[in-house]
């Protein structure tokens, strides 16, 4: 398994309920929680990344 380099989500309160978000060198995108790092990890490709990204921030903005 590669080494990542994890980002916390900027969204973040304090606690151990975050997103922890990082890319490898072959492009994917990893997601895991940060109440357990080193458990399960969501792979995904930088495009269905953005789109998740994208649509989260336009339903975010009409509400």
């Amino acid at each position: 398994m590669p080494a990542y380099v994890w980002q916390k989500s900027s969204y973040c309160a304090q606690g151990e309920a975050c997103i922890h978000v990082a890319t490898a060198r072959t492009g994917t995108v990893s997601l895991t929680e940060s109440g357990d790092p080193t458990g399960s990890t969501l792979r995904t490709t930088p495009a269905a990344w953005a789109a998740l990204v994208r649509t989260i921030k336009e339903n975010r903005a009409r509400d």
